[in-house]
């Protein structure tokens, strides 16, 4: 169930606005006052803000920068100005829309369930985002975000180049790559003209000395003979 704070300092305005969105199955809640909505706003996390600019204590505009500080709720700005200044202004200090009295109410409810549908998609991306930044297999977890590495509870301290050759291997798990593609994926294409293998060697034999334990007999980065290397967790 959606929830959304309703402010304006008229209270005809904000009865009519609660009743129809609450006809259509959201939760209201209301200010009437700047002071009042800032306070509201900290301690609930709304859907949507309905925002009237002229208001007591602060105006619309103090509400809404103040509310960005702390929060990237969607908020709506109503007011009775439909200069395009005004408009601007709303913008500039964080609203998501604008929307100018007399309003239809019809209107109103349109751009709250579009801009919520948009938030949730917004949120569920993010949500995928950080679930997809974090890798690996086993006991092994890569945080590509934050760049850490870790064997079950402890950090590993990789090298850039490392860092991005384990991160190879591990997003494509038993994939083959020759020592030529490593340097061209992980050192850059530069890096086959004037780059020698052996330096894939050497960093794939310092990542196993930090991750594997026992560098001689791998469980993760595997060698295939005559060909290159590869992640895979032994059972």
């Amino acid at each position: 169930m959606p929830r959304v704070l309703v402010v304006d300092d008229e209270k005809l305005i904000v009865k009519g606005i609660r009743f129809s969105l609450e006809q259509d199955g959201m939760e209201v809640d209301c200010a009437y006052d700047g002071e009042e909505a800032v306070e509201l706003a900290k301690k609930t996390e709304y859907d949507i803000v309905l925002l009237d600019v002229m208001l007591p204590k602060l105006d619309g505009y103090e509400v809404c920068q103040a509310i960005r500080e702390f929060s990237d709720m969607p908020i709506i700005m109503l007011t009775a100005k439909g200069g395009d200044m005004d408009k601007i202004l709303g913008l500039e200090y964080g609203a998501d829309d604008y929307i100018s009295k007399p309003f239809n109410i019809l209107e109103v409810k349109a751009r709250i369930k579009a801009i919520i549908r948009r938030s949730s998609k917004n949120k569920r991306l993010k949500k995928e985002e950080a679930n997809n930044s974090v890798i690996g297999q086993g006991d092994l977890k890569m945080d590509t975000e934050s760049r850490r590495v870790f064997i079950g509870e402890r950090e590993i301290n990789l090298t850039a180049k490392e860092f991005d050759l384990l991160e190879l291997l591990v997003r494509n798990p038993n994939k083959v790559y020759s020592r030529e593609a490593l340097l061209t994926y992980v050192w850059g294409n530069k890096a086959m003209d004037s780059g020698d293998v052996r330096t894939v060697d050497v960093h794939v034999r310092r990542l196993r000395e930090k991750i594997e334990p026992s560098p001689s007999d791998p469980k993760y980065v595997h060698t295939k003979w005559g060909v290159g290397y590869y992640f895979r967790v032994k059972g």
